[in-house]
C-alpha cells in the first residue's frame, strides 16, 4: 500500500527540521511528499530544499506571501499539493504538520491497519505536547477521533467527503472527520504509539489564553452543545493556564452565540455531533456515579454512523 504526505508550512524553521528527520527516516517512505511553503518569511523553505536535494521523492512548491493568516489558506495550500501528485495512483493520503515528530515505524504501522481493516477511512494516534500532556488522558475526543496535525485518510474516503472544508475561522480537520465518521467509515487512533508535536494546539502566532478563547468560538461555529461547552469549560479550569484557559473556553462559545455566526456545518451534521457529545457526557457521569475515573481515551468510544 502506497501513500503520499502533504505539508502546509509557513514560518515553521524552528521546528520543520524535527519534522523532516521523521519523515525521511521512516521505515515505509511516502511515495511523495510534497512541502507547500506557504508564504514563509523566514528560512522554511531554505531548510526543505536542503532535503529535497538528498531525496527525490521530497517536492517543495512555494506559493507566494499573504498578510492574513487563516485556516481556508492552510485548505488552498493542501489543495496545491495534492494537485502535484494527481496523476499518481494513491491508496492513502496523509496531512502532515510542519511541526510534529515520531519514530521510524510509525506510518509502517498505521499502513498495515489500513491494510488488515477496508473500513477504515482515517487513522493517526494519540499525540504528546510539552509540559506531560498526552492527549489519552488530557483530551475526552477519544479514538474515535484523529487529530489535525497527523492524519491519514483512504483515498476513497478523502474523496468521498469532498476533502478539506475551507473555512477560514478553522475546524477543516476535525470537519473531515467527523464526516467521514456520520457517512459510515471506520475513523481510529491507535494508542500503540503517539506522535509528538512541538507547539501546542491552536497557539502558533498567539498565546495560548487567545488560543482557547479562539477554540470557544470553533466549538459553536462547528455545532457543539452548550451543555458540554460548560462541562469542558469547567474541566479546563483545572489545567493550566488556571481558571484562564477554562473562562476563555466559554467566553469564546458565548461571543460567538451572541454574535450568530454562521456554521459551516450541515444540521445533519450538526445533529451527528450534538449526539456524539451526550454519548460522551452520559458516559463520563455514569463513571463519576460509580466512584470511578473516567478514562478519556475510550469513554468517547461508540458506533459509527449507519
Amino acid at each position: 500500500m502506497n501513500y503520499v504526505l502533504v505539508t502546509p508550512a509557513r514560518n515553521e524553521a524552528a521546528v520543520i527540521g524535527r519534522t523532516l528527520e521523521s519523515v525521511v527516516a521512516q521505515t515505509r517512505p511516502p511515495l511523495r511528499w510534497v512541502i507547500v511553503d506557504d508564504g514563509s518569511t523566514d528560512r522554511t523553505a531554505e531548510i526543505v530544499l536542503e532535503y529535497a536535494r538528498r531525496y527525490e521523492w521530497i517536492v517543495l512548491i512555494q506559493r507566494p506571501h499573504r498578510t492574513d493568516r487563516n485556516f481556508a489558506g492552510k485548505v488552498h495550500a493542501v489543495n496545491a499539493g495534492l494537485d502535484v501528485v494527481k496523476d499518481l495512483s494513491v491508496e492513502v493520503f496523509g496531512n502532515l504538520d510542519a511541526d510534529v515528530s515520531f519514530d521510524p515505524g510509525y506510518m509502517e504501522f498505521l499502513l498495515q491497519k489500513f491494510e488488515g481493516d477496508h473500513q477504515l477511512g482515517v487513522a493517526g494516534t494519540p499525540f504528546t505536547q510539552e509540559g506531560g500532556y498526552d492527549s489519552t488522558r488530557d483530551s475526552f475526543e477519544g479514538e474515535n477521533y484523529v487529530a489535525g496535525p497527523c492524519q491519514l485518510f483512504r483515498s476513497q474516503c478523502f474523496r468521498e467527503i469532498g476533502g478539506y472544508v475551507p473555512n477560514p475561522a478553522g475546524g477543516v480537520d476535525w470537519i473531515a472527520v467527523m464526516t467521514a465518521r456520520m457517512r459510515g467509515w471506520k475513523v481510529m487512533a491507535f494508542p500503540e504509539k503517539r506522535f509528538h508535536h512541538h507547539r501546542s494546539m491552536g497557539t502558533a502566532e498567539r498565546g495560548e489564553v487567545s488560543a482557547m478563547f479562539s477554540y470557544g468560538e470553533k466549538d459553536y461555529y462547528l455545532g457543539g452543545s452548550p451543555l458540554w461547552e460548560l462541562v469542558r469549560g469547567a474541566y479546563r479550569m483545572t489545567k493550566r493556564p488556571v481558571v484562564g484557559g477554562g473562562v476563555a473556553l466559554i467566553l469564546g462559545y458565548t461571543w460567538a452565540a451572541v454574535r450568530r455566526v454562521r456554521r459551516p456545518v450541515t444540521p445533519e451534521l450538526m445533529r451527528f455531533h450534538r449526539q456524539d457529545q451526550m454519548r460522551k457526557l452520559r458516559a463520563v457521569v455514569h463513571a463519576l456515579a460509580g466512584f470511578k475515573r473516567p478514562d478519556a481515551f475510550r469513554v468517547a468510544t461508540g458506533p459509527r454512523a449507519d
